[in-house]
């Protein structure tokens, strides 16, 4: 494997991008990169703050004969989303990424790489480091939990900021121009539930469902890709009723805004029919590749012998578990009447985990139309709550409408025509940009969004195209230097 990043054009952005890979930093753990943020700021002579919520906001006075250009603020967010493969042994909270050159790709070795939004990060500070760039005041805010709370752009506060453009560096396909996101609701479901012993007579195993892709929950939603949850509870609900099974217990995905690429149960069944247990797992591995055999095709399903539990889930329970997870609405509910092929309203059921008494189930809800999320969030909590459950939706944030009369937009689409000579597409995202969020607090704000090429996000096979950051880069710096005149 070729590590050595830094060498790749444009040097600065990379340079810091690879730093930014050495410094841990997974959501709700910024600690140590904030100060990395706040010791380049002084290294640089540049002022810089963190707010009330651990926002960090750097200043960049303009360049001489710049001074009477629109202030513009550089966004994107500190974390990381945390994802390996279940064979790789990586603590997040300790350990540097290993990013790596792959062709005309950087990836990282069995883990997320974090170039969402690593990448727009070093971008924001190679400007901020640069003597050469002329530009007008910038504002550079890097933001806190963005991927699994949006914390930091919810407690922004007004006025702290100047600047009349929001860039945001947050959007993952080169020669794409953001000016609409989709908002966000969370719907968590809890579950009481009692324990029996195990059976005499009954075999222990686990069930590993695991390959399967993942990825961004709003970003490759669209994709069709399988959900591990799905998955498994389809085997668990057959077996049940034609095995015997009995569950000990469940842990399937992590992260909410990731698609569940694994799925784990500890079962028990009678001694008689394990063979006829383990021969269905093989017949069900193949009705499952079968139906995703063009999205997953390194999908495995298997059992392994497991020591037996002290006890099993009372199977009421599991009968009301296996039904309601079985109902939920996953995956794409409609696509977008305004932009052909962007997705308008959208669940990730996202992980499934039982612990002490208690199952645990995590939602992610995604609509650019706030009527049509808060009827989803309806029919997620209906669904669970006549299985017994309760359900607490909360944490919306809400979208971004496009404004297609955008100053900012104008100018962006005309300057890149000319550095490149094509016209750049125009699109809404369906994912949580924090524009949305950005924009409530600062309603006067002129905002855009676009970024490098980045494929596979919140996924261990997340990798950014090493020539789209160089055009990304250079048509930033170009934005700066032809900023609008107050």
């Amino acid at each position: 494997m070729n590590h050595d990043i830094q060498n790749l054009e444009p040097k600065e952005v990379w340079k810091y991008f690879h730093e930014l890979t050495q410094i841990p930093r997974p959501s709700k753990h910024e600690e140590k990169v904030r100060e990395y943020m706040l010791d380049f700021a002084k290294s640089h002579g540049l002022e810089a703050v963190v707010d009330k919520v651990g926002n960090v906001i750097i200043r960049k006075p303009a360049t001489p004969g710049m001074e009477n250009r629109k202030g513009i603020v550089l966004q994107g967010h500190l974390d990381m989303v945390p994802q390996k493969n279940s064979d790789k042994e990586f603590d997040f909270t300790k350990d540097p990424i290993e990013a790596y050159i792959d062709g005309e790709w950087v990836t990282a070795n069995g883990t997320t790489l974090g170039a969402d939004n690593g990448m727009g990060v070093a971008a924001a500070m190679a400007v901020l480091a640069s003597n050469t760039i002329k530009h007008g005041p910038i504002e550079a805010l890097m933001t806190i939990d963005e991927e699994t709370g949006m914390t930091g752009a919810f407690g922004l506060e007004p006025n702290i900021l100047k600047g009349e453009i929001l860039i945001n560096l947050d959007s993952e396909d080169e020669g794409e121009m953001y000016v609409g996101c989709a908002g966000g609701l969370d719907a968590n479901v809890t579950m009481k539930y009692n324990t029996v012993p195990v059976p005499a007579g009954h075999k222990s195993y686990k069930l590993s469902l695991t390959g399967l892709k993942g990825g961004h929950s709003g970003m490759e939603i669209i994709l069709g890709r399988g959900n591990a949850n799905k998955i498994m509870n389809r085997f668990i609900k057959h077996a049940v009723e034609e095995h015997g099974l009995m569950v000990a217990s469940i842990h399937g995905g992590s992260l909410r805004n990731a698609i569940p690429r694994e799925s784990f149960a500890v079962v028990t069944v009678p001694a008689e029919k394990a063979n006829d247990m383990l021969n269905c797992i093989k017949k069900m591995e193949a009705v499952f590749r079968s139906e995703f055999s063009a999205t997953e095709p390194d999908m495995k399903f298997v059992a392994s012998e497991e020591p037996m539990p002290d006890a099993v889930i009372d199977p009421q329970v599991v009968w009301k578990l296996t039904r309601a997870i079985y109902a939920c609405p996953n995956g794409v509910m409609r696509m977008s009447d305004d932009m052909p092929g962007l997705v308008e309203t959208s669940n990730n059921l996202a992980s499934v985990d039982t612990d002490n008494g208690i199952i645990s189930i995590k939602n992610l809800l995604r609509s650019s139309v706030d009527t049509a999320k808060e009827a989803l969030g309806h029919a997620v909590s209906g669904t669970f709550e006549l299985a017994g459950a309760e359900v607490v939706l909360e944490g919306a944030y809400p979208g971004w409408k496009p404004n297609m009369e955008s100053a900012i937009l104008k100018s962006c689409r005309e300057m890149y025509k000319e550095m490149y000579g094509n016209l750049p597409e125009i699109k809404a995202i369906h994912a949580g940009l924090e524009c949305g969020l950005l924009g409530a607090v600062y309603p006067n704000w002129d905002m855009i969004s676009f970024g490098p090429t980045i494929r596979y996000p919140h996924s261990p096979d997340e990798k950014v195209n090493i020539a789209s950051v160089k055009k990304f880069y250079d048509f930033l710096v170009k934005v700066l230097e032809n900023a609008p005149t107050k």
